[in-house]
């Protein structure tokens, strides 16, 4: 079962290069998404460390990022907004 699995990410993955070389989309969407990544983890980091809510602390992880960089400063919010309903 592992094996498959390995096999569907190397396949997957190889698509993905084919499709993202083959676009001639080239290194900028890299850049786009890098900087994307950047503002996220500081409007977190800002969040956690601005003593505006002292109870408040949203964990910097990959679902935490990931949900940021999609998502932009909603993302932020929504974090905040589940942190603060749920916990």
């Amino acid at each position: 079962m592992r094996t498959i699995a390995l096999a569907v990410l190397v396949g997957s993955l190889i698509l993905l290069g084919l499709i993202v070389f083959r676009k001639k989309l080239g290194l900028g969407w890299l850049t786009v998404f890098g900087t994307h990544l950047v503002l996220a983890a500081v409007g977190i980091y800002i969040v956690n460390f601005s003593g505006l809510l002292t109870e408040v602390y949203i964990p910097i992880n990959p679902a935490t990022i990931g949900a940021v960089t999609v998502l932009g400063l909603p993302g932020v919010l929504m974090l905040l907004g589940l942190k603060i309903t749920l916990f």
